[in-house]
């Protein structure tokens, strides 16, 4: 039995321990191509053999920027492999972006997936840059195989050699951290920190052997790139869907049995079941909301009609995720308990987890066994780690900032000594989130610690606490809190269209949703403010939303509002809007 301490050995691993004929596949012009553990590990090893050849050693950077498929993968083990270090980027990062990351660790080859990324990679000034290498045939780009064609399998003895004197320690990868203000930060993974995040969540899945699995989380961000390293270690059948546009359709396709997701998609898979009801007519109409509206209740199961409704209604939900689900795993951003408790109660188990990728990156998730979860927090704190709560001016009496230690913590940021001596103090790593912990047991977040700001009469308010508790309400969208050295507290709102028009049409209200300013209409207005006059009386008066704004604009990576981790860019946002912001304000 082989005990993986290096990232590439799940694959050897998978490959002499339970070899599968459909390791990992993708779709190309139409059709599934599927790689065996075998010819994954042959790629692997022709990827190691490749940049062998080019001079590639120890610690050398080598960069990926691509969208999900096998290349990256076989890339990615293929550089661990002989020591060199992954730098994975967003596709969607900005030029400037991409060229402050190679330049600040020394790239020597950057890997692309296609003609829209090289349109922006060729414009980059990086001296240790040597070459670019496309997987997809791109005019004016080197294509892959010229890279590998330099692969020497006579050398093969010389990869195993080189594997053999990597230890759990080394360096593995450097991700750099979206950020949502200066420069990104370069997280140094090593082996063990990723591992050991592997080794503490694969007794909490429902993952088994030869289950299959649809990914379309980038691989770039450290929360998929692990739980693939976990399903690379279970032996599951590993898919990756063509794109988000297309989702709908691989997960017919493939009928995965679990996923893992940011709560974003949860809301949009959960904003078409709804959509789905709007058509209805007679009892057919009537069973459908019958059946949501249960689905929302805590206590649903105990309800005497919900085996019917079960059988009649929730297993349509279940079959439009494939029917095989039997579990998926949210991170990123905070999942609303009423999106998590409506899913588990239609069948759907779906779970949140908490981390970042200076903990490679779990630190806590809610877990699939009876009593090991609670809608609204991110779970049970990982088994063998250590967190504490340091309190701060301006946080509940039960808060304080998240302090971590364990085997997860990272080996610092690349060439910032300053930034590392100020997250990772005495040993603790500064997680810069506020939490407490309920019932001893589930930790909930509250909010950033840089995000609490105080109004203009000195009084603390956490903008996160507020904008979570609103979007409980199926009409916001989005939604983010202002009020820094304001007189009071005001917001910003992309209210929910499809909600809000079942609700016009509820109503008997004629609402022209194609207009663009759909936001202006009055009963819209007012209905957004009986919203929030309703959850303003769960805040203190210094905390409650005098005055709101109505967008019609979603905000999105691609606008540049929101970091690849879907986090709100609050500077961005707030220039954005400005005008409207002032006019809030004025006297």
């Amino acid at each position: 039995m082989i005990k993986p301490t290096r990232l590439f050995d799940y694959i050897d691993k998978q490959a002499i321990e339970f070899p599968q004929e459909k390791a990992i596949s993708h779709k190309h012009n139409g059709k599934w191509i599927h790689y065996s553990s075998k010819d994954f590990q042959k790629n692997v090893n022709e990827y190691s053999l490749a940049l062998l050849a080019h001079s590639v050693g120890k610690e050398d950077k080598i960069a990926i920027i691509s969208g999900n498929r096998p290349e990256w993968n076989f890339c990615d083990n293929g550089i661990l492999q002989i020591g060199a270090v992954n730098v994975p980027i967003y596709p969607t990062s900005s030029i400037n972006d991409y060229e402050f990351i190679l330049n600040n660790s020394s790239v020597k080859y950057l890997f692309i997936s296609d003609a829209t990324i090289y349109e922006k990679a060729s414009k980059v000034n990086v001296p240790s840059l040597k070459g670019i290498y496309s997987f997809e045939p791109v005019t004016g780009c080197k294509h892959i195989s010229e890279f590998l064609d330099k692969a020497d399998w006579s050398r093969l003895e010389e990869v195993e050699k080189i594997k053999s004197g990597i230890q759990s320690k080394d360096l593995a990868t450097i991700i750099y951290t979206s950020g949502t203000t200066g420069n990104p930060k370069g997280v140094m993974l090593s082996h063990r920190n990723i591992i050991f995040n592997v080794e503490e969540v694969s007794p909490h899945l429902p993952v088994e052997k030869n289950h299959k699995v649809l990914s379309f989380l980038p691989l770039c961000h450290i929360f998929e790139r692990v739980v693939t390293y976990f399903y690379f270690y279970k032996g599951v059948e590993v898919y990756f869907a063509e794109s988000i546009d297309t989702l709908k359709e691989n997960i017919a396709e493939v009928k995965p049995h679990f996923m893992t997701c940011v709560p974003r998609l949860m809301e949009k898979i959960y904003d078409g079941i709804i959509a789905k009801g709007h058509d209805l007519k007679g009892i057919s109409k009537i069973l459908f909301y019958w059946g949501i509206n249960l689905a929302h209740k805590e206590n649903a199961k105990t309800n005497l009609f919900y085996p019917l409704l079960n059988k009649i209604i929730f297993s349509k939900f279940r079959q439009a995720l494939g029917g095989n689900i039997v579990g998926i795993v949210t991170g990123a951003a905070a999942l609303q308990p009423r999106i998590g408790i409506f899913f588990n109660n239609v069948g759907i188990t779906v779970r949140e987890g908490y981390g970042m990728t200076e903990t490679a990156p779990v630190i806590s998730f809610n877990r699939f066994g009876e009593g090991e979860n609670r809608p609204g927090s991110v779970g049970i704190i990982l088994d063998n780690i250590k967190l504490k709560l340091e309190h701060r001016e301006g946080m509940q009496e039960d808060e304080g900032e998240i302090l971590v230690q364990g085997d997860n913590v990272m080996m610092g940021y690349y060439n910032n000594p300053e930034a590392t001596s100020t997250t990772i103090i005495d040993g603790w790593l500064y997680t810069g989130d506020v939490g407490k912990i309920e019932d001893n047991k589930f930790l909930k977040i509250t909010d950033r610690v840089k995000e609490l700001f105080k109004t203009s009469g000195g009084k603390y308010v956490a903008p996160q606490h507020l904008e979570n508790t609103l979007k409980e309400s199926k009409y916001i969208e989005q939604i983010m809190v202002i009020g820094n050295n304001r007189k009071f507290v005001s917001a910003l709102i992309y209210p929910s269209q499809i909600n809000l028009k079942n609700w016009a049409e509820f109503k008997g209200l004629d609402i022209d949703f194609t207009k663009a300013d759909w936001t202006k209409n009055s009963e819209i207005q007012n209905k957004i403010k009986r919203v929030i006059d309703r959850y303003n009386v769960h805040f203190n008066h210094v905390e409650q939303i005098k005055k709101f704004t109505l967008v019609n604009q979603e905000w999105t990576i691609d606008g540049g509002e929101l970091t690849p981790t879907l986090k709100l860019k609050r500077k961005v946002i707030e220039a954005k809007n400005q005008d409207i912001i002032d006019i809030m304000y004025k006297i």
